[in-house]
């Protein structure tokens, strides 16, 4: 890897911000659902055309549904070359985009700077531009966020579009009503007309010590932090995490809190969990297509989840603030967050602050 690969010391490198009017790709780095469910696709491509004023650009894999690692990297590589391109939405996650890293080149990726939209299996392209000093944010897909049944989500909507366009603070808000089940039927576009239903969400819970810290951001899906933690190769040293803020989530296969405890184990024994100056813990998706749940069970997957990351947190970094229920993650409304971008937990005022 190049100088210019490397990730520098100090602050990472925000790209320049897209303006209505300018043209975004739209790439499928992972799974290539648009091909199988257009309707949710098409719903979201309206939508960046319609209410960012956005214009999106597909690329030869974008609806290809068994597009091989290399050709994916080869669409990125085009999207980031292009300098009428000025940003990057993935359609969707999926579960096998850490092969398409070692198709990377660095020196296209850690030069023509765009911002890039993505979560769950794209925490994978997140992390490759962390460490190449580049800020990008853990939010955001076509065929989810702006296709969601119904209409976006103002949270969401807004959170986006200020990562989107807007430079500055943004103070999260604490959601008052959530989803985590999946109300429509992607196969049926008629399904999609109807918002969905919400409940009440739980309030932010904090533990551990009340201070402020700020740092830039590292995290995403935990599954794919499992992966980097097994691959090795694209973690950097474990000082180029001092300070940072932590934050995970955990995706609609509904990882048992037994899972979630060994993957912070892992990064305990490392001696990655203790670099953290803070912990941000998504709202856990609790239910799935093929494991529904009642409201007791739900509550009863937060609540082990929750204690996993506890005692993990207790036996690794037992004076790490931690702040659980954060919306972020797979479940509605989702708030975008700048993956290397300054972030502040304040304990004291209760309140999560970040810089777009």
């Amino acid at each position: 890897m190049s100088e210019r690969g490397r990730r520098p010391g100090g602050a990472l490198r925000y790209p320049p911000k897209p303006a209505p009017g300018d043209r975004v790709a739209v790439l499928s780095p992972s799974a290539g659902a648009p091909a199988r469910f257009p309707a949710p696709y098409e719903l979201g491509l309206a939508r960046i055309r319609q209410q960012f004023g956005l214009v999106p650009v597909e690329y030869p894999t974008t609806r290809a549904p068994e597009a091989r690692p290399e050709e994916r990297a080869a669409d990125i590589h085009a999207a980031y070359r292009d300098p009428e391109i000025k940003a990057v939405i993935a359609s969707i996650g999926g579960e096998d985009e850490i092969k398409v890293l070692r198709h990377l080149d660095p020196d296209i990726l850690g030069t023509h700077l765009k911002p890039f939209f993505g979560y769950s299996d794209n925490t994978n392209l997140l992390h490759f531009l962390w460490g190449l000093g580049v800020v990008a944010y853990h939010g955001g897909a076509v065929m989810v966020q702006w296709g969601r049944p119904g209409a976006m989500h103002p949270l969401t909507e807004a959170s986006l579009r200020r990562a989107m366009f807007d430079r500055g603070d943004w103070v999260l808000p604490a959601v008052a009503e959530y989803t985590d089940e999946e109300q429509c039927d992607w196969s049926n576009p008629a399904s999609l007309a109807a918002a969905p239903t919400l409940e009440p969400a739980a309030p932010w819970e904090w533990a551990g010590s009340a201070r402020q810290v700020a740092g830039p951001s590292w995290g995403g899906s935990l599954e794919i932090i499992d992966f980097h933690l097994r691959a090795g190769r694209y973690l950097k040293p474990l000082e180029c995490y001092d300070g940072a803020v932590l934050f995970i989530e955990t995706s609609e296969e509904l990882p048992p809190a037994s899972y979630v405890y060994r993957v912070l184990l892992g990064m305990g024994e490392r001696g990655l969990l203790q670099r953290f100056s803070a912990l941000l813990v998504g709202r856990p998706k609790a239910v799935s297509l093929d494991n529904p749940r009642r409201p007791d069970a739900k509550a009863a997957y937060a609540h082990a989840q929750r204690e996993a990351v506890l005692a993990a947190v207790g036996e690794y970094h037992p004076h790490l603030m931690v702040v659980f229920n954060v919306d972020f993650g797979h479940t509605d409304p989702q708030l975008a967050i700048p993956h290397g971008g300054w972030l502040q937990v304040d304990g004291v005022a209760r309140r999560i602050t970040v810089r777009y």
